[in-house]
């Protein structure tokens, strides 16, 4: 407990540390949580290569949660799948590190179908961006799901279970305890 304190100390020291810098423009530094899941494949394999991807291609990983077991949500014949949320350090903005989530999906072998909820090998949605609002055509930050789904309110809870969404102005823990959901969502044992 006193490791996970300290981390979340040190986070909240960076989180305040980015907004001072930005605020007095000495450089760009944001903090994107994002989920990342699939359940086609070697699913522990592919969150793995996409972690190490978000490394090269978007930015420094602060933290990660465990990975958690859900089954699919929404279009529910398929298999379960694997969830992890990683709090992300980058100097992209909401728009570039979309596109970035959207390039390491394709090259998991990711296919966009125009049927909602299929089965893949890897999905990375950004759930918050800084303390950002954003809605356009392609992007809306916060994730508009989160209060609805405990396969990220739980994962998300053990990154950063303070955090603050900005729209509804409640943290992830009175979220999560709010949640209607049933979906069984279990700790899995293994995880790198």
């Amino acid at each position: 407990m006193v490791k996970s304190g300290f981390v979340n100390v040190i986070l909240n020291l960076l989180n305040e540390q980015c907004y001072l810098a930005k605020k007095n423009k000495l450089f760009t530094m944001n903090i994107a949580y994002l989920i990342l899941g699939g359940n086609k494949g070697d699913k522990l394999k592919n969150l793995q290569v996409a972690i190490e991807q978000l490394e090269k291609k978007a930015g420094r990983v602060l933290k990660k949660s465990d990975i958690y077991v859900t089954a699919a949500w929404g279009n529910t014949d398929q298999p379960d799948f694997f969830n992890q949320v990683v709090c992300l350090q980058t100097e992209l903005s909401a728009h570039e590190l979309l596109n970035q989530l959207l390039k390491i999906e394709e090259e998991s072998g990711r296919i966009r179908d125009a049927q909602k909820w299929m089965e893949r090998t890897l999905d990375i949605d950004i759930l918050f961006f800084n303390d950002s609002i954003i809605k356009t055509d392609n992007l809306t930050i916060p994730h508009p799901y989160i209060q609805d789904r405990k396969f990220v309110l739980i994962p998300m809870a053990e990154v950063a279970p303070e955090f603050m969404h900005p729209e509804l102005n409640k943290n992830i823990k009175t979220l999560l305890d709010e949640c209607k959901d049933e979906l069984e969502v279990k700790k899995k044992q293994q995880t790198f």
